[in-house]
């Protein structure tokens, strides 16, 4: 059994302007609008966010701009997606110094297919430039985009290494098999599912909720699917609509249909956004939810 129940974070999508700077206040309003519909936390610059096209500094800014607006600090969870020791370690320290909920941490993603012992060693380095302040570090298992898969036996070294500073595993890999193996392994700390088309299945099996892009756009949905342990049609058939076609864009095309706001599909380079045909057979998925959300 899980050792405690998580729930659903929103893998925030971010909105960018033309100039292709942070449009902050629609964020926040998003951020609010998701907190009020049953969501505990928010998940800010992981892979949906675009993470990875956003420099420390300005995943400060943005951050400290949000939680002036009057969100919690302890409803964030910080993205950190870097390769060197020096940005993972200062993205990682600034927020929690902040106050956040949780670190979402990806291991390095240039160099692939590094063994697991360097692997280990670029998170005790990183740890270490962190210090006495390093807590609530969830270890973002996600190989198809960072190359540098998080083996059972790696998570456990990192567990025992650092036993009150891992909260758990976020698994992106979208394999079920390997993800019931996780929650088998590591069923005593918080496991979170990426992939919302077996959301349920690993619920009832003991994982704690999700880090989930499409809770941007159906939040209620995926909470029910982690409450109860069953997987959702209507959510299956939505993942299997948006993984035909590049997913980042994709979400964003969701909020922005969601919200009747074209401006939320805009990415920031090198994502393109869908073209209209796309976006428009991927949003139509949302007409099988019984009343689907639209936001003014």
């Amino acid at each position: 059994m899980a050792r405690e129940k998580f729930g659903v974070s929103p893998a925030l999508t971010t909105p960018f302007g033309e100039n292709g700077g942070i449009d902050v206040a629609r964020l926040s309003a998003h951020i609010d609008d998701l907190l009020g519909r049953g969501c505990n936390s928010v998940t800010l610059f992981g892979t949906t966010g675009e993470g990875p096209s956003v420099g420390v500094e300005e995943r400060d800014r943005v951050a400290a701009r949000i939680v002036a607006s009057g969100v919690p600090a302890s409803q964030l969870i910080e993205g950190v997606i870097a390769s060197s020791l020096e940005e993972a370690a200062e993205g990682t320290g600034r927020a929690l110094r902040r106050g956040s909920r949780a670190v979402l941490l990806a291991p390095p993603f240039y160099f692939r297919a590094a063994p697991d012992e360097a692997v280990f060693a670029w998170f005790e380095q990183v740890f270490a430039r962190v210090g006495a302040g390093l807590r609530d570090v969830i270890l973002y298992h996600i190989p198809g985009m960072t190359g540098a898969p998080l083996s059972l036996a790696l998570i456990e070294r990192v567990r025992r290494a650092y036993p009150g500073a891992i909260l758990g595993v976020k698994d992106s890999s979208a394999e079920e098999a390997g993800t019931m193996q996780l929650v088998e392994a590591h069923g005593d700390t918080i496991i979170l599912v990426g992939d919302e088309s077996y959301l349920g299945r690993a619920c009832a099996a003991g994982a704690s909720g999700a880090i989930s892009g499409l809770a941007n756009v159906v939040p209620e949905a995926i909470g029910a699917v982690i409450t109860h342990g069953r997987d959702d049609p209507r959510v299956k058939a939505l993942v299997t609509e948006l993984v035909r076609r590049p997913i980042v864009p994709g979400v964003k095309a969701l909020v922005a249909h969601a919200r009747r706001d074209p401006e939320w599909a805009r990415p920031r380079p090198p994502l393109a956004a869908l073209d209209r045909e796309a976006a428009q057979a991927l949003c139509a998925r949302l007409a099988d939810f019984a009343e689907p959300r639209v936001i003014a």
